[in-house]
C-alpha cells in the first residue's frame, strides 16, 4: 500500500509540477546547443489567408466583433474575411449583410461548429485558415504573428495565445480561468520551443489548408483534434503568445463547470483516438509532450488524488507513522480551503487564498464528470456556449 501511494503521489507532482520543470531544463538544453533561428515570412511575403469566424446567435457582440476583425493588421487583398452563422436565428444574418467586405455563409439548420467548418471548407481557397471565436477579440498583429511561422515548411499549424480577464460579475470563474491560462500558456510556449504544441485552443488557431481534413461527426473538441493529427503527420504546431485573443471568465462558476466538463469528455475522447501517441518509440518527443501533458492530466492524475486520499486514510488508521498522519492533514486541509473557495463562490464572493485549492479540485472533478457523460453518451459535439461576463477593453 505504501508504495502505491507515494508512486500515486509521485504521477500527481510530475503531473502538475514536475514536467514544468523537466520542460524548462529540456528547453535551456536546446538552447545551448541548437542555435537554429526560426524562419518568418517578412511583411511583403505573407500569403493570403482566410479568417473563419463561427458564431452562434451572437448578434449581441457582433458589431463588436467586426470591428476588431476589420481593424486587424493584414493585407485588405490578401485576407478573406468569412462569418459562419449556421442555425443562427438571432439578427445576426442581418449585421453581417451591412458589410460587403465579408463573406458570409448560413444555413438554417444547426449541426455545430464541427459540420459548419466542414461545410465551407471547400469553398476556402487561400493556403492558411485562420479560426476564432465570435467572443473573443484579437490583438492588431495577431494574423501577421500567427502567418509569420509557415515560412518554415516543417510547420503544419499556428496557435495563438488565449488571455481571460475577469471582471466583478465573473471574479471567482474568471480568476481561476485566467489563473489556469497563464500556467497553460508557459507550458505551451516551452512545449513549442521544444518540439511542438500538443493541443491548441480553438479561440486562436491556424492551419495549413492542405493539412486541413474534415472533423469526423462526434468530436467534442475539434481544435485539439486536428492540432495532434497534424503533429502525428509529422508537422510542427508552433505557439505564439504574440498573436492573442481575448476574452471574458464564465460569468459562475456554473458556466465555467459546463465548460470544463465538455473539454474533459472531449480530453477523454481523444485518449481513446489518440492511443498510438502513447508509443514512445514510434512519436518519441510528441510521444513524451503528450503523456506528460494532456494523458495524464486527463487520466492518471485525477485518479491518483482520489487513491491518495483513500490509501492515506487506510495507512494511518494501519498506524504506518507519523509521515502519513501529516501528509493526510496536509490533504484535508487542502480540500477544505477547496471547500471554503466552493462556499464562498455560492454566497457571491471570492478570496485569493480559496482560489488555487478551489480551482485545482475544480478541474480534476470535471474531469470525473467528463467522464460519466461521455460513458453515458450525453455530451454531445454540438457546442452549447457558456454565458461570459462582459469584457471591458482599454
Amino acid at each position: 500500500m505504501e508504495l502505491v501511494f507515494w508512486f500515486c503521489l509521485a504521477l500527481v507532482v510530475y503531473t502538475y509540477l514536475g514536467y514544468p520543470v523537466v520542460l524548462f531544463l529540456l528547453v535551456k538544453l536546446k538552447r545551448l546547443f541548437n542555435r537554429q533561428k526560426l524562419l518568418f515570412f517578412e511583411p511583403s511575403e505573407l500569403p493570403r489567408v482566410s479568417l473563419v469566424v463561427a458564431c452562434y446567435n451572437e448578434a449581441e457582440i457582433l458589431e463588436e466583433k467586426i470591428a476588431n476583425t476589420l481593424a486587424l493588421s493584414y493585407p485588405d487583398d490578401k485576407l478573406d474575411i468569412c462569418f459562419v452563422t449556421d442555425g443562427s436565428d438571432d439578427n445576426s444574418d442581418e449585421i453581417i449583410a451591412k458589410y460587403a467586405n465579408i463573406k458570409h455563409f448560413h444555413s438554417d439548420e444547426r449541426k455545430g461548429k464541427n459540420a459548419a467548418i466542414n461545410r465551407i471548407l471547400p469553398l476556402l481557397k487561400t493556403p492558411y485558415i485562420i479560426f476564432c471565436d465570435a467572443n473573443t477579440f484579437l490583438n492588431k498583429e495577431a494574423l501577421v504573428n500567427l502567418v509569420r511561422h509557415y515560412k518554415d515548411e516543417k510547420v503544419g499549424a499556428v496557435a495563438g495565445e488565449k488571455r481571460v480577464f475577469s471582471t466583478n460579475e465573473d471574479e471567482n470563474a474568471g480568476a481561476g480561468e485566467g489563473a489556469y491560462w497563464k500556467y497553460e500558456s508557459q507550458l505551451k510556449k516551452w512545449d513549442s520551443e521544444l518540439y511542438s504544441v500538443v493541443g491548441a485552443a480553438g479561440e486562436l488557431f491556424s492551419v495549413k489548408s492542405d493539412l486541413m481534413d474534415p472533423v469526423p461527426d462526434g468530436i467534442i473538441i475539434e481544435d485539439f483534434f486536428l492540432s495532434v493529427k497534424i503533429a502525428m503527420n509529422g508537422y510542427k504546431v508552433r505557439y505564439e503568445p504574440e498573436a492573442y485573443a481575448m476574452e471574458a471568465g464564465s460569468s459562475s462558476i456554473a458556466e465555467e463547470r459546463k465548460r470544463k466538463v465538455r473539454i474533459s469528455a472531449g480530453g477523454l475522447q481523444a485518449v481513446g483516438l489518440f492511443a498510438g501517441l502513447l508509443n514512445f518509440f514510434k512519436y518519441g518527443t510528441l510521444s513524451f509532450q503528450y503523456i506528460s501533458h494532456r494523458f495524464f492530466r486527463w487520466t492518471v492524475a485525477p485518479l491518483s488524488l482520489l487513491i491518495l486520499l483513500l490509501i492515506n486514510i487506510y495507512l494511518v488508521v494501519a498506524g504506518a507513522g507519523i509521515v502519513y498522519t501529516v501528509l493526510l492533514a496536509s490533504q484535508v486541509f487542502f480540500y477544505f480551503l477547496a471547500a471554503m473557495g466552493n462556499l464562498y463562490e455560492l454566497k457571491g464572493k471570492s478570496s485569493k487564498v480559496f482560489l488555487i485549492p478551489f480551482y485545482f479540485v475544480f478541474m480534476n472533478v470535471s474531469v470525473y464528470q467528463g467522464f460519466f457523460r461521455l460513458l453515458k453518451g450525453k455530451q454531445s459535439a454540438v457546442w452549447e456556449k457558456s454565458a461570459r461576463a462582459k469584457l471591458k477593453k482599454t
